[in-house]
């Protein structure tokens, strides 16, 4: 059992959490992922590790309510305890001293491209944070990718705070102002992340995504984050999560990301109705 420690909801349906889980918090690295399971009836769900600490023995989650299980795990409170908790899972993301590394994360996507951006810093690198969401209330965690970084620009679709627009856009004030940019890291909607890599790859910077959002067993069992990388076929699970978004078939994903629509409609109908 995995004892909640503290918990705070972002938006009526974004929540974080902080969990007991000494082990992990003392072996996770940049990228990584875990899996719980809520009770013992429950399914088992992937979620990235938005940060943690060692020396404390947590690691911190953040959760987008979205169906049964994330809207059961939003309504354990500090105290109560998680069944199940694996992890780290995932291979860890490549850090070395690249440069000037832009971190792009859209929405709930900020809280995996936090310990990245940590880790690309410690490395040596300039960090460069582009964060967007939809509305002011949706870019989160401003504070710690600010501690992370040497500069932070936000977008919200709507204006409501930073520069209206895209990451998209802000990213290509960086290439227009002449910025030497070595690495882009994405982390966020696959659509985000889809249109940061085609404009990166017209201007030959290397660029990383990953593609956590699509995984469901998390250990490759199940074959449901099958993506195609170039030529290879992969799984997201084990295989990633993140790879060369130059060569990532997005529309392909998009489209497996839909398989279990249908079902994850019912099984949420069913849990409201009860």
């Amino acid at each position: 059992m995995n004892k909640i420690i503290d918990k705070k909801f972002i938006t009526p349906e974004l929540f974080e959490m902080k969990v007991k889980a000494p082990e992990i918090a003392s072996k996770r690295e940049a990228g990584q992922f875990i899996i719980l399971k809520v009770d013992e009836n429950g399914e088992r769900i992937p979620l990235t590790i938005a940060d943690g600490n060692a020396e404390e023995g947590w690691i911190q989650l953040v959760v987008q309510i979205v169906g049964k299980t994330t809207s059961l795990l939003s309504k354990l409170e500090p105290g109560d305890e998680i069944m199940d908790l694996v992890g780290p899972l995932g291979k860890p993301t490549h850090i070395r001293e690249y440069g000037t590394v832009v971190m792009v994360g859209g929405g709930v996507g900020i809280a995996p491209a936090h310990p990245i951006a940590q880790a690309m810093k410690a490395a040596g690198n300039t960090v460069i944070s582009i964060l967007g969401g939809r509305t002011r209330q949706l870019v989160i965690m401003e504070d710690k990718m600010s501690a992370a970084s040497d500069r932070v620009i936000i977008t919200t679709d709507d204006g409501s705070y930073g520069m209206k627009g895209f990451v998209t856009d802000a990213l290509q004030n960086l290439i227009d102002e002449g910025t030497s940019i070595d690495l882009v890291v994405a982390v966020g909607p696959p659509i985000m992340m889809k249109f940061v890599s085609r404009m990166t790859e017209k201007y030959e910077i290397p660029t990383l995504v990953s593609l956590n959002t699509i995984m469901v067993d998390g250990t490759g069992m199940c074959g449901c984050c099958r993506v195609s990388v170039g030529e290879d076929t992969k799984f997201v699970c084990v295989d990633g999560p993140e790879f060369d978004g130059h060569k990532v078939n997005f529309d392909e994903m998009m489209q497996r990301m839909k398989m279990y629509e249908k079902q994850e409609k019912e099984s949420m109908k069913n849990y409201e109705s009860e």
